[in-house]
């Protein structure tokens, strides 16, 4: 009895499955898009920002003159002495250090050493 009832309950189960029609196959334009939109916000939102933030630091670096008022990566402030095509001499207090200019993170004020001259 328990069998049949079990057969009752499961057949129809089985009948339905087998009439419904097949799930249409999506594109392979739709089945793409979002991934393609996902990295366009990407690259909008992370990848292009970046992009100009490296281009201002470098252009930063390149227009390092003697006198410039500048942060390190070590978190030096100091005054520019020397620049180089590499390397930049920085002057803290009595102390002159030479780092490379991808070490130079800021530049804090433009002809800074002038400035300290008109003070005194």
């Amino acid at each position: 009895m328990k069998k049949l009832i079990a057969c009752l309950v499961i057949l129809p189960v089985f009948a339905m499955a087998q009439d419904a029609p097949a799930p249409a196959q999506p594109s392979l334009m739709s089945a793409f898009l979002p991934f393609l939109l996902m990295f366009v916000v990407m690259y909008i939102f992370f990848i292009l920002p970046k992009q100009r933030e490296n281009k201002k630091t470098d252009q930063m670096r390149t227009s390092l003159k003697k006198g410039d008022k500048v942060l390190t990566v070590a978190g030096i402030i100091g005054i520019v002495s020397h620049v180089d095509d590499r390397f930049v001499s920085i002057k803290t207090g009595d102390t002159k250090i030479d780092f490379e200019k991808a070490s130079v993170v800021k530049l804090l004020e433009a002809d800074a050493e002038k400035r300290e001259a008109e003070k005194k």
